[in-house]
């Protein structure tokens, strides 16, 4: 059974729900339409005993290509407005982090700015040999959100999410496999089923086991609802500056970004 939403595909089969971000004209961009129905979606599969395991993945072939920029430009938001945006995400995804199923993302072309972030809130990143990781934000004037500034130190070390974070460069399949970002690749044409094979496997596990592995997991977790607090701020901060307002119009207008990795000589 599916269900489309404006901006995700919602399937469920066999106990394994599938959420498909579904905005490819820019690349599965995150925007307040596909946030929405994300916190629709993660609450349903919260409360669905039936439904095993979820699969977050993109249509086409991109993942998430991170914010949209376009309505970042348009949307007129102030530092207040943009920290209760942010707090309105957290509400969600601190649901979907903390879920007691398994949560695996298929991972192809771009995972860019959120759509990293989004990836590492899974358990499991399973990747296809082209697909590209980046930590974005500093390109366009703003800092780490979707709770990265959480999950990137705890999967790559605090050193290594410090050089990904300020230098905002891509990391290729092959260095994410390295990494630890992604438990594996496998080739685009079977990433699909590779990741629904992983979480079709679950349905024949305990719930019960798997919700008290997450949880127990999840004790460690007690300084996130602190850090999702200081990433709002941090956020609504960095939005209101003329750096990130100059560095979005220079990439809507298909100019160089001001910011540049890796430096030159």
């Amino acid at each position: 059974m599916s269900r489309n939403y404006e901006r995700i595909i919602f399937e469920r089969q066999d106990g394994v729900a599938t959420l498909r971000f579904n905005y490819p004209a820019k690349r599965n961009a995150f925007d307040p339409q596909m946030r929405e129905e994300m916190a629709e979606v993660v609450r349903l599969v919260q409360t669905d005993a039936s439904l095993r395991a979820l699969v977050l993945t993109g249509e086409g072939s991109h993942f998430c290509s991170g914010g949209d920029l376009g309505n970042i430009a348009a949307s007129g938001l102030d530092n207040a407005g943009w920290r209760a945006r942010l707090s309105s995400l957290h509400h969600w995804l601190k649901d979907l982090m903390l879920l007691d199923k398994p949560v695996i993302a298929a991972v192809d072309g771009a995972a860019y700015g959120a759509g990293f972030s989004l990836a590492l809130a899974a358990d499991f990143i399973i990747a296809s040999d082209r697909a590209r990781f980046a930590m974005s934000f500093i390109r366009v004037g703003v800092v780490p959100d979707c709770a990265a500034f959480y999950t990137l130190p705890r999967v790559v070390g605090v050193q290594r999410a410090r050089e990904l974070m300020l230098s905002g460069r891509e990391v290729s399949a092959q260095e994410a496999l390295q990494l630890g970002i992604a438990s594996e690749l496998v080739a685009p044409e079977q990433l699909q089923a590779r990741a629904q094979a992983i979480a079709h496997s679950f349905v024949g596990a305990s719930p019960v086991a798997l919700s008290l592995i997450k949880r127990s997991l999840a004790m460690a977790a007690n300084d996130l609802p602190a850090l999702l607090e200081q990433e709002a701020n941090a956020q609504a901060l960095a939005m209101g500056t003329a750096e990130h307002r100059d560095a979005v119009q220079a990439f809507l207008n298909k100019q160089p970004a001001p910011f540049q990795w890796p430096a030159k000589a």
